[in-house]
């Protein structure tokens, strides 16, 4: 989906995109395709798919490496408990991002691109290397990115607490039981970590019209760029989509994860 900006109306710059902004989740589908076809709505997929190849294959390769080196100077070879699991995939998660966030950066770019402007993914790379930064353009966000690796830790942590809350001293917990928390846990670690989304994306998307060509610095700078201009809302545009998304995935994947935990309890006790 494209970014626009949509200027606040007591903002006294030029709107980079007084030609058009977005309304919503609903509103973007409809002018997207209204203006590139069906197809505009999955600009940059070819990227996408393999960021998501990517990513994972460096989460699952560098979590066993650094579980591998830590399990070796345990001195005590018990499990380790689920802080220390979080902890090795905040890790984990952290050096995947430094090999494959270039790869972020180009998918965003074309996704945020207009349809007459977007290239291939080699073309749109050597426009971000020819760019003001150069090379380490294809790493711009990483700073971002890094504290997003905390996501996961809020969401366990989350719905940890929600169990005992809402489902106090119940073991084994129903799979509607299960999605409900799934899905109220990310919810609330979208909430918290969506403005960083937000700030990722600016500043790995081509700069607004606005700036003359000059990229943002920081997502810091680039959290003050949308709140001079749209409002602190602004920080949290994107976020019904994201929400569902993070619904529906978090919430199956909680309800796979209870039933096979029960699964396993009743497999130990047949036994």
């Amino acid at each position: 989906m494209q970014v626009q900006v949509k200027r606040s109306p007591n903002s006294p710059d030029p709107n980079p995109a007084d030609h058009e902004h977005y309304d919503g989740a609903v509103d973007a589908i409809r002018k997207v395709i209204a203006h590139e076809g069906v197809s505009g709505l999955y600009a940059g997929m070819a990227g996408s798919l393999l960021g998501v190849a990517s990513t994972n294959f460096a989460y699952f390769y560098w979590y066993t490496v650094v579980r591998t080196l830590y399990m070796s100077r345990r001195t005590l070879q018990t499990s380790p408990g689920t802080a220390v699991e979080l902890s090795l995939g905040a890790v984990a998660g952290a050096l995947a991002q430094l090999f494959t966030i270039p790869v972020a950066v180009v998918t965003t770019r074309q996704q945020t691109m207009s349809k007459h402007e977007r290239k291939g993914m080699v073309a749109t790379a050597m426009d971000v290397i020819n760019g003001e930064d150069g090379w380490t353009g294809l790493w711009r966000g990483l700073r971002a990115s890094l504290v997003l690796v905390v996501n996961p830790s809020i969401t366990y942590g989350a719905y940890q607490r929600l169990r005992e809350v809402l489902y106090p001293g119940k073991k084994t917990l129903k799979p509607l039981e299960a999605f409900l928390l799934g899905s109220l846990s990310k919810i609330l670690a979208t909430v918290a970590t969506q403005p960083l989304i937000v700030a990722k994306v600016g500043l790995q998307s081509k700069p607004p019209p606005a700036r003359n060509g000059k990229p943002f610095k920081s997502f810091t700078e680039v959290m003050q760029y949308i709140i001079q201009h749209e409002g602190p809302m602004a920080l949290f545009k994107g976020i019904a989509p994201q929400i569902l998304k993070g619904l529906l995935v978090q919430g199956f994947l909680m309800m796979t994860k209870e039933r096979y935990a029960f699964c396993q309890r009743c497999l130990w006790m047949i036994s």
